[in-house]
């Protein structure tokens, strides 16, 4: 997260760390069953961190899947290119688009509270 929104979720913890899990699921998923990219449909365990080692306030999630997925039919398993799981530029702008919709969502229903500055 860029730090102004970082510093969000200081006073927004459930609901900015909410839109980072839904986010980044819904990317990964999106970009995984597009056949153009895997054209699978996967699973993956997403680790929220909160703070980076030297103790600066840095949220971002951690996700961790297998090396392909399961095909459209359910008959097969599709693996990912060898070394490559999924492309990061795309991955990138899709999680940026769907993450910045959500927050504006939360903010027209009133649901981010602001204190101080």
């Amino acid at each position: 997260m860029p730090e102004p929104i970082a510093a969000l979720a200081y006073q927004n913890e459930k609901a900015l760390y909410d839109l980072l899990f839904r986010a980044s699921a819904e990317t990964l998923r999106t970009i995984a069953v597009d056949p153009k990219h895997l054209g699978a449909e996967i699973d993956f365990i997403t680790i929220l961190h909160t703070w980076r080692q030297n103790l600066l306030h840095h949220p971002h999630v951690h996700c961790v899947a297998p090396d392909g997925g399961i095909a459209p039919d359910g008959e097969r398993w599709i693996a990912c290119r060898p070394g490559f799981f999924l492309p990061v530029r795309v991955l990138s702008r899709l999680f940026r688009r769907l993450f910045l919709e959500q927050l504006r969502r939360a903010f027209d229903a009133g649901a981010l509270h602001f204190y101080g500055q």
